[in-house]
């Protein structure tokens, strides 16, 4: 992995180090209100400043960061292992099995991805769970429609071939021989969508239909704070900081995992 493969890596370690530590390094309940602290611009004692209900801004960043980098990394998870099931099955089985696992694939993707995910988080009672279920339901389609490619392009391989003849079932053939050779594609894959999933998660959160207050989630402080961003731009400016920064780092950590395990349908992706 490249240099700025390594560098990512290490700002998203970070960032989990410190919202994982975010009681020993900040001094404040994140969801206390302070009447006699709100508004109150950088400095000594808040670092960040603090909102309109003058809670610190650092503590709910970082205690956010938890939450919202935690729903991303799970809902790849999830899509992915979906996405792996689907793919290899539907390239592997072929005709109406793959016909009919596509045709659900491309029931989702004709979806635009971020009203799909608003109209499940509506249909679902608001919250966390909420949102992981929305992004992991949005983004399995696009994993399987991928992984199937590569699992067509590699079922007629020497190696595949090989191991019919010497007599292994459909179902060895895909745990064993394929699927090691679908992981490094999904791992790509995961970490590019991580860095969507931020951003759904931060606009899901911005409408309401995230995490419910006092719950801090990046998104749900921008929300709460956009009246202010004119007189007090600090409550809006550091959580808008934090989900660019995050995307930008899952972004290129996902191109540092396509250049280390040479993907070769980066095309697709």
């Amino acid at each position: 992995m490249g240099l700025t493969g390594k560098i990512s890596f290490g700002i998203l370690i970070l960032i989990l180090m410190l919202s994982a530590a975010s009681p020993l390094i900040v001094p404040f309940d994140p969801d206390e209100i302070d009447l006699d602290s709100i508004g109150q611009s950088p400095g000594a004692k808040h670092p960040l400043g603090t909102d309109n209900k003058g809670r610190d801004i650092l503590a709910r960043i970082l205690h956010g960061g938890k939450i919202s980098i935690g729903i991303s990394l799970l809902a790849a998870v999830v899509s992915m292992t979906i996405g792996l099931v689907m793919g290899l099955v539907s390239g592997y089985a072929g005709g109406k099995v793959d016909t009919a696992l596509m045709a659900l694939v491309d029931l989702f993707l004709s979806f635009p991805s971020f009203l799909l995910a608003i109209g499940i988080s509506i249909l679902l009672p608001s919250g966390i769970y909420t949102v992981m279920i929305a992004l992991s339901a949005v983004g399995w389609a696009s994993f399987a429609r991928l992984i199937r490619g590569h699992v067509l392009s590699l079922k007629e391989s020497v190696f595949v071939e090989a191991a019919r003849a010497l007599g292994c079932d459909g179902t060895r053939i895909v745990v064993v021989h394929l699927l090691p050779q679908c992981i490094p594609l999904a791992l790509v894959m995961a970490g590019l969508k991580a860095g969507g999933y931020v951003l759904t998660e931060a606009g899901l959160s911005f409408l309401g239909l995230g995490a419910q207050p006092p719950t801090a989630t990046w998104g749900a402080m921008i929300s709460a704070s956009r009246v202010y961003i004119n007189s007090s731009p600090w409550m809006v400016l550091f959580p808008g900081i934090m989900i660019a920064m995050t995307a930008i780092c899952f972004n290129l950590l996902g191109d540092a995992l396509k250049e280390k395990y040479d993907v070769k349908a980066g095309a697709d992706l």
